[in-house]
């Protein structure tokens, strides 16, 4: 891994301060005695410069793991990237969450490729298989990667899709789709979206997913707008849905080792 890296187990920092670090080294996990999971937090490169991103890595083997990334706003400290991250983790799915500032899609994607590239590549997490990730925009640029890395080679390490809230449309704009990556992909594909989503009309994105070669389920959160809100429903019992279902797909899609 390049840049600096600091360890930090159950949200802590370590009492122990983490010096630079070699491009190519990172702390493995087994050298920390936490009975949780581990985070590490890293700078992955992209260019000329880094993405800040964090690890959150499970007591348990390693086997596959999850990207996570945000929206148009905020960055990987979201709340809902972050409570997803940390129910993942538990159940022994490692977990790398990025932040990539940008409006641009084509700008977005292609620094969530980078991140497939580091994690592919790295000595320290190896991993039989990744689920890309993402929230509204992070999803767009998810799929698009997908598509991408689908065209450029017939690897398997990429296992499927996780779309939070997919913007299939801006508000009231509903005659242009942003389907175009979605209709490409093969791999298996999970939405979580509100049905009162004002970026994804319920009928609208069942009628893509109908036109979809790729293996897909749609999971609604009933009454929930873009940003996952529902009158009358706390904010940790909505994420404990998204959370319980998105689990629950994986575990459809792969084999978690109970180690």
């Amino acid at each position: 891994m390049s840049g600096h890296a600091e360890v930090t187990a159950d949200c802590h920092t370590l009492h122990t301060a983490i010096p630079f670090l070699a491009p190519s080294v990172c702390i493995p996990a087994f050298q920390l005695s936490s009975e949780k999971a581990i985070k590490v937090k890293v700078k992955i490169p992209f260019g000329n410069k880094y993405l800040d991103a964090i690890f959150s890595v499970p007591k348990k083997k390693l086997t596959y793991g999850v990207i996570l990334t945000h929206g148009a706003g905020g960055d990987m400290n979201f709340r809902q990237l972050v409570s997803l991250a940390a129910y993942l983790v538990s159940r022994g799915i490692l977990c790398l969450r990025f932040t990539c500032k940008g409006l641009n899609i084509a700008y977005r994607a292609k620094a969530y490729k980078a991140v497939v590239e580091y994690l592919k590549l790295s000595d320290d997490y190896k991993l039989s298989g990744v689920f890309l990730a993402g929230r509204s925009m992070g999803s767009r640029a998810a799929a698009s990667v997908i598509r991408q890395l689908s065209q450029d080679s017939d690897d398997d390490f990429i296992q499927g899709l996780v779309c939070l809230s997919y913007p299939l449309h801006r508000p009231k704009l509903q005659s242009k789709l942003r389907d175009e990556d979605l209709l490409f992909i093969r791999c298996p594909v999970l939405f979580v979206s509100g049905s009162a989503d004002e970026m994804c009309g319920k009928q609208l994105l069942e009628d893509v997913a109908s036109k979809m070669k790729a293996p897909k389920k749609i999971h609604w959160i009933d009454k929930a707008n873009h940003g996952m809100a529902v009158k009358g429903r706390t904010t940790d019992d909505i994420m404990e849905e998204i959370n319980t279902q998105v689990f629950s797909w994986l575990r459809e899609n792969i084999e978690l080792e109970d180690k």
